[in-house]
């Protein structure tokens, strides 16, 4: 496939967008719902009375002038504190037009006071809502396109033969689970795209630390060396380092960014990690402290009052829907069964309805102005896995949500300035089972601390790598900037950290990583108690003599050689993992002793050192799965092994498609 051109000066592009348009029918359709809507909460509101569906029609026509008039104004206003005050004037809005509506036509609606214009507002929007999804009647993506354009030709379009890239990551995905889902009916837009023969299905395998932070290292950046996991310690400074924390992204992206970043030259970064060296981001972690100011990518979700008063009512039935699938967990006896209290039933909620939406609408935005490239990370499945399981009745129902956003976005391209190819993959799968301690009573961190000769442990299993994405929402919510965390971890005696089911040890005493002859003269106990625990598989720690080992119960793999002496602990991994473990040895932030669950591939099990009973970080089961589902017409090579991998064939398309110089 040769690489396109961009049009000579004065010649016009071939690609012809489709320009969105209502039809009568549509029109009337709508209008019908919400004059249906509003006489409905005229009804159920005491402080309005309504004349009829004909005053109902009348004042649903008016308001629907008024909106079309103020909405892309209100769009177009750099507001300070783009999320909350969005939310905000949205609604104000709709109040002030309801309240506007009653002044002009007295004889069709009366208001006690402006407050019931508000009320009325918000719950005829709901009520619209709700008959919009029983009837499957939703005009929501013309009008978002047709905002997404008017916003998009201030800024300038740039509209070109030239083929753009929609990435669009479902985080925690393994292809064995999104396999089944077609299958069963769970992703009909992409089970579509595969029976249509206009997609394909490639497996790759992550890393060793098959977290988000390493693979988005790998994809975005084109590096995730000395990333051993989720979260590490750097013993020469005592620094703690968490994937997730912005101070601590920036960092990774200022080490790792070169001129193979993925979205260079005019790429959109969206609820990422890290940016990939995009110009253009929303919710990305690395970009956090530019992303507290007004940012113009909210407009267009916040320039609908439908939107605002829809992300509050499907939050509100997320929410609900959590409580009673853990309630029903708990009532069935589930195992394994997860933690659901605390403030999870909100950030699922939150994941899994305003975070995604924000993503999709910054998406759709983006290719109404043409840009080249963006990549999307969308946590939700991921996040519902963690604590529902890996293919339960609520985490299916995450993805299928998902891929009803897909299908928006694949309907839209037709309508951008510029041809699209769209590819959905994942940055690595999920494992499942009981965790560590819900197996034997106590944590990794216990284990070590018995074990120790002298001093204590410093435990840091918690934090979910998901958070960060409401937490980012929230300070761009507010425009509240939260105080750094304790990272200084170098007063301790030892620290355990868990990143799924992969535990790293480190002992603080010298500010070397120490081998196994130092361990062992120091704390001969500590390792012995590790690879003859039933639920560590195995443990990776260099020898002086023999360099890197991976040690197990019954016998030792020399990784740097393939000796195998006694029981290979390595046997019912991937035939990767000795590569897996041999390249993380070489990093600099390695633990002392890197630890793996077990994995019992007959029950699909392993354990994680943190408490989520669906996993990732380490090796075992389909976490280690993930996939890319691709146009035919793009090249992939046989075996994609880890994420900078995946960066080499990404870059390789766009180079492919847009010309750029050859990666």
């Amino acid at each position: 496939m040769s690489s396109p051109s961009k049009p000579a000066y004065g010649e016009q592009p071939t690609w012809d967008p489709v320009r969105p348009t209502y039809t009568l029918a549509r029109t009337l359709t709508h209008w019908l719902i919400s004059a249906l809507s509003l006489l409905v909460a005229a009804w159920i509101l005491p402080g309005i009375q309504l004349d009829g569906i004909q005053g109902a029609v009348v004042i649903v026509a008016f308001v629907a002038i008024l909106n079309a008039l103020l909405a892309p104004l209100i769009a177009a206003i750099r507001l300070p504190f783009s999320v909350a005050l969005g939310f905000i004037v949205s609604l104000l809005l709709s109040g002030i037009l309801i309240e506007a509506a009653a002044t002009a036509f007295p004889e069709y609606l009366h208001t006690d006071n402006v407050g019931w214009a508000f009320a009325t507002a918000f719950v005829s929007s709901a009520i619209g809502v709700v008959i919009a999804v029983v009837l499957g009647v939703n005009d929501d993506d013309l009008s978002t396109i047709r905002r997404s354009q008017r916003i998009a030709r201030r800024g300038g379009v740039e509209r070109t033969d030239i083929p753009g890239i929609i990435l669009l990551e479902i985080d925690g995905l393994a292809l064995p689970v999104l396999q089944r889902a077609i299958r069963d009916g769970n992703v009909p837009n992409m089970a579509r795209w595969l029976e249509d023969g206009s997609h394909a299905l490639t497996e790759w395998e992550t890393d060793l630390s098959s977290q988000t932070g390493a693979s988005q290292a790998g994809i975005l950046l084109g590096s995730n060396r000395d990333m051993p996991a989720f979260r590490w310690v750097e013993k020469e400074s005592g620094r703690l380092m968490t994937s997730s924390a912005p101070a601590d992204c920036a960092e990774i992206e200022r080490r790792h960014l070169t001129d193979h970043g993925l979205l260079v030259d005019g790429g959109a970064s969206r609820g990422n990690l890290l940016s990939g060296g995009a110009e253009h981001c929303i919710l990305t972690v690395s970009r956090m402290d530019a992303e507290t100011k007004a940012n113009p990518g909210y407009r267009v979700f916040f320039g609908s009052a439908t939107n605002a008063t829809q992300t509050i009512i499907l939050f509100a039935w997320e929410v609900g829907l959590e409580l009673l699938a853990a309630s029903r967990q708990r009532r069935r006896k589930v195992v394994p069964r997860g933690h659901r209290g605390g403030i999870y039933p909100l950030m699922r909620g939150a994941l899994c309805v305003i975070v995604r939406d924000l993503i999709v609408f910054s998406v759709l935005q983006d290719m109404m102005k043409g840009r080249p490239i963006m990549y999307a990370t969308f946590s939700s499945y991921d996040e519902v896995a963690h604590h529902s399981g890996l293919e339960r009745a609520d985490t299916l129902e995450a993805l299928r949500k998902l891929d009803v956003a897909f299908g928006r976005i694949d309907r839209a391209r037709r309508y951008a300035p510029r041809p699209y190819e769209l590819v959905v993959l994942s940055d690595h799968g999920q494992t499942q089972g009981s965790t560590f301690k819900q197996r034997n009573g106590y944590g990794l961190d216990e284990l070590v601390r018995r074990n120790l000769a002298a001093g204590d442990v410093a435990e840091m299993m918690g934090g979910d790598e998901n958070q960060s994405a409401v937490t980012r929402a929230l300070d761009e919510a507010t425009g509240h900037e939260r105080k750094r965390r304790k990272n200084d971890v170098s007063g301790e005696d030892a620290v355990v950290l868990g990143s799924g089911n992969l535990g790293l040890v480190y002992l603080m005493h010298e500010t070397h990583r120490l081998t196994r002859e130092e361990i062992d003269a120091r704390h001969p106990d500590l390792i012995p108690a590790l690879i003859s625990h039933p639920h560590v598989g195995w443990v990776l720690v260099r020898s002086e003599r023999d360099g890197a080992l991976a040690l197990g119960a019954n016998g030792t793999h020399v990784l740097e050689t393939g000796r195998i002496e006694g029981e290979d602990p390595l046997a019912g991994f991937s035939p990767n993992a000795p590569r897996h473990l041999l390249r993380t040895d070489g990093f600099a932030n390695v633990g002392d002793l890197m630890v793996g669950s077990f994995y019992d591939a007959t029950l699909e099990q392993g354990c994680a050192f943190e408490e989520l009973i669906s996993f990732h970080g380490g090796l075992g089961g389909p976490q280690t799965r993930p996939f890319i589902l691709h146009p035919v017409e793009l090249p992939v090579p046989d075996g994609i092994v880890g994420a900078e991998h995946v960066n080499e064939v990404l870059r390789g398309w766009r180079a492919q498609l847009q010309g750029t110089a050859t990666p």
